[in-house]
């Protein structure tokens, strides 16, 4: 049904709803309110408050009617609430004054100054209120009024029949409203337990929807056997790690053997390991690694940025260099001769780990037979890309690698198509990062503080949030916190700037400066956000710590505290802000990825999943996450008891499942 065949809407409405992302009547009645507001009219005699309150009230008086120029109206009349006559006074609804007359019943909303007999209104309906009045308020744009609005999906409930999409034993076993019932009081709640049943229903619908994608996908996943499976050697894996330079932590442990366990098995291995910076997420991907080179296959170790695929590269020679693979780097910045010389070697089975960058993707880029992908960083990869790599052999062993902390009970449900080990413990020896906050008049401290670690030897790293600014701005930039440092520091310390849009070369030189010793402070953009480690840098300095999230912050944090000594970070910000003061009190990555969550909202922290539909119209994961937990469970029995018989009862689902192995 076209939107043009509901009553009042005309071609320019319709463009107008378009701007809603309306395009069609379903769109139209699933264009859920946003609030509501509940009106329930009181004794006036009785008000003990200044909150807003709710009257019914009849006029009295001939309302009165102020200009201020010209685009600022007030009005003024006496009504009677009660058996009380007030004065109500009401800014800017001018447009009213023709529709108030003597004895016409009203329904104030507003404050009433009892001492003063002054009913400050904000609203006034034309009519009185009798018992409760439930009104929805939906987001509009220009050339499409509220009332409008919620007329055009009025008038299409008298003619649209609205599919009921979640199964109908579903909806007998939780006693459940049927769609229609729901979406009709969703935006005309005859009372509350009316919309608060109709919530429950389209929550539950939306979030069994999401679930069931995932699930989908999970078991998909699952339904692949290996071509041969992978024989770990228990001796093997023993002398592995008694020769590492350090123990191994019990959450190391129980990842590498959850790695183990599914080599062993016959499904393809769909694993994230999900750890708090610094954690060691690293040695357990090396060590798949080893074992995957033992039972005689080729490895890829991807990599978001050339820098930290070099680390990678760099810090896996040191560590396994003694394993006999031959381990080679592939990434933009290598000649052409370079790339053709890998490639080769590749395809001829003489690379057993390759390790880099978005290079690795391409179509010429061929194993002979690869049995392991490592992503690291898996969220700056895309769906396509990650595939891209795993599609180059048959059915290969897939790792992800994350250092985004979230609480276990999310991370099941939104990686709900991954198996997860979870790496919560810090390598022993670790001492949590002393964190404060400052303002930018501290100046002096900051720059006091910056001097006594450089003065014991160590190195600092400094962050701003813009590379240059290009008109007044109250954010700093690298120019802007270089000069200040040179200025506080003079000539005595060795300062260097990077940031994303350098050459890959000046980069590199750059960090390989740092690394070396010969820069004392790296001022830098969130480019060293994930991976970068220097040992010997002690400080993290941030500016203008608002303008980021508590998981960047949290993550540019743990470039310091990667050794024994005590390292620091300060956050320098004027504005007040109760979210910085989380980072003073905890190190817990996955407790401050909770808060980050609770201050702002499920956005920011799912942006990292790249798959799914996360832009809900009515669910909230976090408010409503037991919908969503019971939604994992009831989709996971749902898609076992149908997948063999390829839902044949649920032509819905049918649909839904081949669009699903279309796209991936």
């Amino acid at each position: 049904m076209e939107l043009v065949d509901i009553k009042g809407i005309g071609p320019k409405s319709k463009d107008s709803l378009n701007k809603l992302n309306i395009y069609d009547v379903d769109s139209l009645v699933r264009y859920y309110p946003f609030r509501y507001n509940v009106y329930h009219p009181i004794d006036i005699r009785i008000v003990d408050t200044e909150d807003v309150i709710v009257v019914n009230a009849k006029i009295v008086s001939k309302p009165a009617l102020f200009y201020f120029n010209r685009t600022f109206n007030s009005m003024t009349f006496n009504a009677e609430c009660n058996d009380i006559i007030v004065k109500v006074k009401i800014f800017n609804r001018g447009y009213l004054s023709k529709l108030l007359f003597v004895n016409k019943y009203i329904c104030l909303i507003g404050k009433y100054d009892k001492v003063h007999n002054i009913f400050n209104a904000s609203d006034i309906k034309l009519y009185n209120i009798n018992g409760e009045e439930i009104e929805p308020v939906y987001h509009v744009v220009s050339g499409i009024k509220r009332s409008f609005l919620s007329k055009c999906i009025s008038n299409a409930l008298t003619v649209y029949d609205v599919k009921d999409i979640v199964p109908q034993f579903i909806i007998n076993k939780y006693h459940l409203m049927g769609e229609n019932e729901a979406v009709r009081y969703i935006h005309m709640p005859k009372d509350i337990n009316s919309l608060k049943q109709a919530k429950i229903k389209l929550k539950y619908e939306e979030l069994f929807l999401f679930m069931f994608k995932i699930n989908l996908l999970k078991f998909k996943n699952q339904v692949f056997s290996r071509f041969d499976i992978k024989n770990v050697d228990d001796k093997y894996l023993g002398d592995i790690t008694s020769k590492l330079k350090f123990k191994l932590t019990g959450d190391q442990e129980k990842a590498v053997n959850n790695i183990i366990d599914d080599f062993r098995s016959n499904k393809r291995m769909n694993r994230l390991i999900l750890g708090d910076v610094g954690s060691g997420k690293t040695i357990v991907s090396f060590i798949a690694i080893i074992l995957n080179f033992k039972c005689g296959y080729q490895s890829a170790l991807l990599a978001p940025t050339e820098v930290l695929a070099r680390q990678h590269y760099d810090n896996f020679i040191n560590e396994f260099g003694g394993y006999g693979l031959k381990t080679a780097l592939l990434v933009g910045s290598l000649s052409k001769k370079e790339k053709e010389d890998i490639k080769l070697r590749l395809k001829n089975g003489d690379i057993d780990l390759l390790v880099g960058t978005h290079a690795m993707l391409e179509d010429d880029v061929e194993f002979l037979n690869i049995g392991l992908v490592v992503t690291d960083e898996q969220h700056r990869f895309g769906v396509n890309q990650r595939k891209a790599l795993q599609n180059k052999g048959n059915s290969v062993d897939v790792l992800y690698m994350s250092a985004t902390p979230i609480p276990r009970t999310y991370a099941l449900t939104i990686y709900g198509d991954m198996d997860i080990s979870m790496i919560r413990e810090k390598p022993s020896g670790r001492k949590d990062i002393k964190t404060n906050v400052y303002k930018f008049k501290d100046m002096n401290i900051i720059s006091s503080s910056i001097e006594d670690e450089i003065k014991a030897g160590h190195q600092v790293y400094v962050v701003a949030p813009l590379i240059e600014s290009e008109d007044e701005t109250e954010l700093s930039d690298l120019k802007q916190v270089k000069k200040t440092l040179e200025d506080n520091f003079k000539d005595d310390y060795r300062i260097s700037i990077l940031h994303g849009k350098m050459k890959d070369d000046a980069k590199n030189k750059t960090l390989n400066d740092f690394k070396e010793g010969k820069v004392d402070i790296l001022i830098s953009t969130t480019v060293i956000e994930v991976g970068i480690d220097v040992k010997n840098a002690t400080m993290m300095c941030i500016f203008n710590a608002e303008r980021f999230g508590l998981a960047t912050l949290h993550q540019l944090r743990g470039r310091v505290g990667r050794n024994d000594l005590q390292s620091k970070c300060i956050l320098v910000s004027d504005k007040e802000t109760d979210r910085l003061h989380v980072l003073e009190e905890s190190n817990d990555g996955f407790y401050i990825s909770e808060k980050d969550f609770e201050l702002r909202g499920s956005g920011d922290l799912f942006g990292i999943k790249q798959s799914g539909d996360m832009n809900f119209k009515i669910a909230d994961i976090r408010k409503d996450f037991k919908i969503l937990t019971q939604c994992k469970i009831d989709t996971e029995e749902f898609i076992k008891d149908n997948i063999e018989n390829d839902f044949r009862d649920y032509p819905y689902y049918k649909e839904l499942v081949e669009k699903l192995m279309d796209n991936n």
